[in-house]
Formats: structure tokens, sequence, C-alpha cells
């Protein structure tokens, strides 16, 4: 499986929210709605979720394990600070 598209589009309002994020897998499947956030740590992902009856977040889709899940992250920050540059330079 290979991410052969990323499409950041900043938020625009102060606080935690920093981007939202759509992948593309293998130029054949979307998975929208993917957070970038800023956390205490620093940036990280979340996966895109839905509130259930009992007032928890689920995930819609998210990775299996976690090597997964650390290689979508890189490819997404990676991008996300991409864009971040392109926007201070202009």
């Amino acid at each position: 499986m290979q991410i052969t598209d990323v499409r950041a589009r900043k938020v625009a309002k102060e606080g935690k929210l920093k981007a939202v994020v759509s992948i593309t897998l293998d130029e054949e499947f979307v998975v929208h709605d993917i957070k970038v956030i800023e956390g205490e740590k620093g940036l990280f992902i979340a996966m895109p979720s839905k509130k259930a009856v009992d007032g928890e977040y689920r995930d819609i889709a998210h990775p299996i394990n976690s090597g997964t899940r650390e290689r979508i992250q890189s490819i997404i920050l990676e991008e996300y600070q991409k864009e971040l540059l392109e926007t201070e330079v202009i």
C-alpha cells in the first residue's frame, strides 16, 4: 500500500487543529478528514471519527498497526510542513 497523494487544507482559526487532510492510497482509495493537531509533544494526526450514541468518538477508518500509523503520520506531517513553508515564502 502506497500513499499516492496528500492534500492538506490549513485551518485559519486559532486552536489545536492545524489542518484537515485527505490521502489517496494506491491511486484507488481516499480517506478524508484526517486532522493535524498540535499537542503538548508536537504535531500528530487523528484519524476520521464519528460521535457514537454513548457520546464517545470512534474512528471511522484507522491503521491496524503502529508501523502503518507512523508511516501515514510521517508522510502527512511532511506534506503539512511543505505547505507551511510554501505559504511563508509567498
